[in-house]
């Protein structure tokens, strides 16, 4: 099988070409040369290519600037993924948690209702929509990788330059390592499935969590060579432009029928960040 991968230079794309099982064939351009927001490209790359599927791996992230710049997310999000669908002969889109607004009290299960509360996460729903009804959607949260902008890494350096640092406690959601995303995303294809699936890993975490818990393992592994307080805070205390779901977990059982059960967010966050050790000069 021969698989196209867009987005190939971001954290998820670099963990999907990190665990390319047996048999598959996987072509990763760079963006320079596989502009998925130019239709003409996307076709030239494909008849050039000639997958038997496409991973949609690329995506506009930025939750607050979207709201500054709809085109921009739309583009990116909605537009890219039409270009994508329209030529595919198989296609995998990879979306997102903020679908959903967070007023829940159980996990999130893929036929739920969306409503979305920002321009990110409408954009993400109309790509979902783009990606025509033969698509396999995966729905993730709270990525992250050894490489890469994201929480895990923010969190480090703040660690390392401040007396202490304040995190959003009552926002709730998982955090997900890529490389598990990206192992989930080629069990789901080699098993044909269809449809809308959720995966992150298990469990569930504040943000406040999920920083006391980088700091724990981090200093545990010699990354942090002090330990500062982390001083929980509410939302209405940081103010952003975009409104964030503040319960966001999703219900992951379909896709744990298919790929077994994911591993506990906590156990992933520490094989990332002992790869990050292991990556240090």
């Amino acid at each position: 099988m021969k698989v196209l991968i867009a987005g190939a230079g971001g954290q998820l794309g670099r963990a999907l070409q990190a665990s390319v099982p047996a048999g598959v064939t996987a072509i990763a351009p760079p963006e320079a040369d596989f502009d998925i927001t130019d239709p003409a490209v996307v076709a030239r790359v494909v008849a050039a290519t000639a997958p038997d599927v496409i991973i949609n791996a690329a995506a506009y992230t930025a939750v607050d600037k979207a709201e500054a710049d709809e085109a921009g997310a739309r583009r990116i999000n909605v537009d890219a993924v039409a270009n994508l669908a329209a030529v595919a002969p198989r296609l995998v889109h990879v979306s997102t948690d903020f679908i959903f607004d967070g007023t829940a009290s159980r996990p999130y299960a893929p036929d739920d209702a969306p409503n979305p509360l920002g321009v990110y996460g409408q954009t993400k729903l109309d790509g979902e929509h783009a990606a025509g009804p033969g698509a396999l959607i995966v729905r993730t949260a709270w990525v992250y990788a050894a490489q890469g902008n994201n929480f895990v890494h923010t969190m480090l350096r703040l660690m390392r330059e401040r007396p202490e640092v304040k995190v959003v406690a009552d926002q709730i959601g998982t955090p997900t390592h890529a490389a598990g995303l990206a192992r989930t995303l080629w069990a789901l294809l080699a098993a044909d499935a269809r449809g809308t699936f959720h995966w992150t890993d298990a469990g569930a975490a504040s943000w406040y969590d999920f920083a006391v818990a980088i700091q724990e393992e981090a200093l545990a592994l010699g990354l942090l060579d002090k330990a500062v307080p982390v001083i929980p805070i509410r939302t209405e205390d940081y103010p952003t432009p975009a409104r964030r779901p503040s319960y966001s977990v999703l219900d992951k059982t379909a896709t744990w029928a298919i790929t077994g059960v994911a591993a506990p967010w906590r156990t992933e966050l520490r094989l990332c960040l002992a790869a990050l050790k292991e990556a240090q000069p």
